[in-house]
């Protein structure tokens, strides 16, 4: 008697799909090239860390940026939009006869934008930058509160 064996349309080679089929080879190439793969390249790019707390009249932002001079930090305020951004730069200072062997301080920006939920009065706004970490202090701007309508 001949075997019958069921088939799903589902089971065929199509739908077994593997997206990392060939992973080792994309790592030998990674290896044999000696070049690092993009995330890795990115991973010396200053980074920006923050939190952020809220009282009745005011916004406190805490955001940590390390390697970064207090010249090259810039901090926008639009409404109740904030947005912080800073910037590496590399110095190049290379002896006569000197040979680079690793380098991993590079150029680099970070940037990160936010909103809240209520206005900032951006003329009591107040940064202070030091040892790697910004303080933001944002005042709530007077006369937008929000109100509660009772359903009837």
């Amino acid at each position: 008697m001949a075997n019958i064996a069921r088939r799903s349309p589902l089971s065929s080679d199509i739908a077994r799909f593997d997206p990392f089929y060939n992973i080792d080879d994309w790592f030998d190439w990674v290896k044999n090239t000696g070049m690092r793969p993009f995330s890795m390249e990115m991973e010396n790019a200053p980074t920006i860390k923050m939190d952020l707390s809220e009282s009745d009249t005011a916004y406190t932002v805490r955001a940590e940026i390390p390697g970064v001079k207090r010249e090259d930090v810039k901090v926008q305020i639009d409404g109740n939009r904030v947005s912080i951004s800073a910037e590496t730069r590399q110095e190049k200072e290379q002896k006569e006869g000197e040979r680079v062997i690793c380098r991993e301080c590079r150029q680099g920006s970070a940037y990160r934008s936010f909103t809240l939920s209520s206005d900032v009065d951006d003329a009591r706004a107040e940064a202070r930058y030091e040892n790697g970490t910004l303080e933001l202090t944002l005042p709530k701007k007077e006369g937008k509160t929000a109100r509660h309508i009772e359903v009837k």
